[in-house]
């Protein structure tokens, strides 16, 4: 009988989890980004960068492994994405001078993390890379 009871609890907290990986995984998305840019203040390379979502949605954390650098925002409402899996990286360009400016995630999106820089705007200067 103990092990019956045991086996009813730990059946969901086992489905639990499972969930919870995928979400996770489905929750990183891997980037080329082809140019050097400012984000927070810090120059950030050129190279592959992984943007993901926090199991909540609340927070986007954009990570360089290679120059373990990482930064963390909040994301609120943005621009309504049908698929809600878009992720986009806008930046302001001064001459060759580029300054990350949002993170979308899906229908989520950064409030402006430039400051009010002047310059054209790019959007999606970068490559998704399989995963």
């Amino acid at each position: 009988m103990r092990s019956k009871i045991f086996s009813l609890v730990l059946a969901p907290v086992l489905l639990a989890a499972v969930a919870l990986t995928s979400n996770s995984a489905k929750a990183e998305t891997r980037l080329n980004v082809p140019f050097s840019f400012t984000a927070a203040g810090r120059v950030c390379p050129a190279g592959v960068y992984v943007v993901r979502s926090d199991a909540t949605g609340a927070f986007v954390t954009l990570a360089n492994f290679q120059s373990r650098q990482s930064f963390m925002w909040i994301l609120s409402s943005g621009a309504v994405d049908p698929v809600g899996r878009s992720v986009v990286l806008k930046f302001d360009t001064i001459g060759q001078y580029h300054a990350l400016r949002s993170i979308q995630y899906g229908s989520m999106v950064t409030s402006r993390l430039d400051g009010k820089s002047a310059g054209g705007k790019h959007a999606l200067p970068v490559t998704e890379i399989g995963q």
